[in-house]
């Protein structure tokens, strides 16, 4: 029997945290709490401010990233509440390439004055982040990138935001704590749409930013209550569900994306393929030292362009054509087809969400597809 001391790993954590005190006929898990008021002189006065579901779920999402963490109703918000710590003119130095919703966002800051500047740099060019910094205020990583899959040296990206005083947010989406803990390189907060991997079922929109700072953590929530940004109680409960299997999801997806990547490498129908553990890929390397995995998106891109691309998503029939990406089933869409995107997104790039079903199922849909199109 271990040691009462032992520290829990992961898969551990996301089992048994967050859960109701053990008292005889307490029940195994915290229920959904459906309440917009509170009798007074207790620890929440208002639905707004708080909730026991919520605060259950953040218990756990704080564990698996190793700090504080504050629940939103979405990704997007999340982002927003830490863009909101950039002073009014102030400089954010940016990845190209990077999640669309992100870029909207400050996009529109910068359009209506609250952003100064927006310098827009590839992640996996140490050199030219590092040039790009003097005087930004906020350095957004994400690594790897959605959906060029570019991976970033995070420890040197962090050293160098902080010689010139810059806050470091990491969204890490794409990786769920299993496989990156940003803080423990340094960052200063870190991002999730828990949408996607942390819920794992495609039924619930929730975001969350957790830091180590006592200070940012309360302009975080200050931000969640003053803007109203707050998640709903059935979605934090769903997440906290899906969490539950994290560990067995994360394991076998990465496994099957693994499987596939080295399947599709070489393909006639793809110019390339993007994934960061196979070996030729350009993040490899780097994805080994700073990662616990390799991830479960694979980025194809099709020789022709968008119309093969685009024919290639229709040829499909267990892959699911839809956006977002993390559920436990498999999804691929053509990403230039939302205006949105980044123009250096290449117009035929696919980015396949590779999910838990039979990898050998998986392929022959897929392969299917490629031959036909």
């Amino acid at each position: 029997m271990q040691p009462r001391s032992r520290a829990l790993s992961p898969a551990t954590q996301v089992v048994a945290g967050g859960r109701p005190e053990r008292l005889p006929g307490a029940p195994a898990v915290v229920p959904p709490v459906f309440s917009s008021t509170y009798v007074q002189d207790g620890a929440v006065a208002y639905g707004r401010f708080g909730n026991p579901t919520w605060a259950a779920l953040e218990e756990v999402l704080g564990t698996l990233d190793g700090g504080t963490a504050t629940a939103y109703g979405s990704g997007t918000a999340a982002v927003s509440a830490v863009l909101d710590r950039v002073p009014v003119g102030g400089t954010v130095v940016a990845p190209v390439g990077c999640y669309s919703g992100t870029l909207v966002g400050l996009e529109r800051l910068h359009r209506l004055g609250r952003v100064g500047e927006v310098r827009l740099v590839d992640p996996a060019d140490t050199a030219a982040v590092v040039a790009a910094l003097p005087g930004a205020d906020l350095l957004w990583v994400e690594s790897p990138t959605n959906p060029l899959l570019a991976v970033a040296d995070l420890p040197a990206l962090v050293a160098a935001a902080y010689e010139v005083g810059a806050l470091v947010a990491v969204d890490a989406t794409f990786c769920s704590p299993l496989v990156l803990r940003p803080l423990d390189l340094g960052a200063d907060v870190v991002v999730h749409s828990a949408t996607k991997y942390l819920a794992g079922h495609s039924d619930a929109l929730l975001g969350v930013a957790v830091t180590r700072s006592e200070e940012l953590s309360a302009a975080l929530v200050e931000s969640r209550s003053a803007g109203g940004a707050i998640p709903g109680t059935m979605e934090a409960w769903l997440v906290l569900r899906g969490l539950r299997t994290l560990h067995l999801r994360v394991e076998r997806s990465q496994a099957n994306a693994l499987e596939l990547a080295r399947r599709l490498e070489g393909h006639p129908a793809l110019e390339r393929v993007r994934y960061p553990g196979l070996a030729s890929d350009p993040g490899h390397a780097r994805a080994t030292e700073q990662l616990a995995g390799y991830g479960s998106i694979v980025c194809l891109d099709v020789r022709g362009g968008a119309e093969p691309a685009e024919r290639l998503v229709a040829g499909c029939r267990l892959w699911l054509p839809a956006t977002s990406l993390g559920g436990v089933e498999s999804t691929l869409e053509r990403r230039r087809r939302h205006a949105a995107e980044s123009a250096d997104v290449p117009e035929g790039l696919v980015r396949l969400s590779v999910g838990v079903e039979d990898v050998e199922d998986l392929w022959a849909d897929l392969s299917d597809a490629l031959d036909a199109r």
